[in-house]
């Protein structure tokens, strides 16, 4: 079979790169926060923020399953994706997030564990909405470079070493396992690709919510205003009305005449004593 071209090169090994190799260095930091001893007893504990993010569908019903089996069987960080390590880090561990947040490349100067991570996820996202198979050399040697520092941070030297033998490993169509290796990793891409297009709208949805609910409460803030309006005319209704009976209710004699009455008893007064 013909070799491939340099392009077609680049995306393959970027593939096996970002599938391959990082999902291992992310798990090794990952059990470094979350001692494969005390995983399960860690993940009990933090039952209601797990729960949330699961009401949030930030985690789905797979990844649901793998932090709480049904069967007998414990939760194990092998199982874990690099989605899932990078969601748990993210919400249940004191590591400093980036300066732009774990949704964004960080910045060149950024070298900490929590930038590395978000580093690994940009790229998997990027080879995900990818379009094609080939990817041009100078985007694949800055992608190629920001992944593998990345790892080699978050794995240490041994992981280095094998990216760099990934880098000039040769590559052929006549090699089965490393074309085995490139469609489960394509296959994995379009995994990714659902699962944020499921995320994407999951968002889209919340922000339909929200607006909904903001509409809601300012019909029912219309409303309550209208109500209080209302009260306040009826208010001043009843103090009218109320005017209105007191003036009924005023003294029925004549002022003249209760005056000739209060001196004549005045009088017979002074004559009893």
């Amino acid at each position: 079979m013909a070799p491939l071209l340099e392009e077609e090169e680049n995306y393959i090994r970027l593939a096996l790169l970002l599938k391959g190799v990082s999902p291992r260095a992310v798990r090794i930091f990952f059990d470094k926060e979350f001692p494969p001893t005390y995983l399960p007893a860690t993940l009990n504990k933090n039952y209601n923020t797990l729960y949330d993010l699961y009401l949030k569908r930030i985690l789905n019903q797979t990844q649901w399953n793998l932090l709480f089996p049904k069967m007998v069987c414990v939760p194990d960080s092998k199982a874990f994706d690099v989605t899932l390590m990078i969601c748990l880090i993210r919400n249940l561990t004191s590591v400093n997030p980036p300066i732009n947040g774990y949704d964004s490349l960080p910045l060149p100067g950024e070298t900490t564990p929590g930038s590395d991570l978000a580093r690994i996820k940009w790229y998997r996202n990027i080879l995900a909405h990818h379009d094609s198979n080939t990817m041009p050399t100078g985007d694949f040697n800055t992608a190629w470079r920001n992944v593998v520092d990345a790892v080699s941070r978050l794995g240490g030297v041994p992981m280095n070493q094998e990216c760099q033998e990934l880098k000039v490993k040769i590559l052929d169509q006549s090699n089965q396992e490393i074309m085995l290796e490139i469609k489960q990793s394509q296959e994995e891409m379009k995994e990714l690709r659902r699962t944020m297009d499921i995320e994407n709208s999951t968002i889209r949805e919340n922000l339909r919510d929200l607006q909904d609910s903001h509409s809601t409460l300012q019909t029912e803030h219309s409303s309550t205003t209208k109500n209080l309006i209302d009260l306040k005319d009826s208010h001043r209704t009843l103090q009218i009305e109320h005017s209105k009976g007191t003036g009924v209710l005023k003294d029925p004699i004549p002022w003249n005449i209760r005056g000739i009455y209060h001196n004549s008893i005045t009088r017979r007064y002074k004559v009893v004593l």
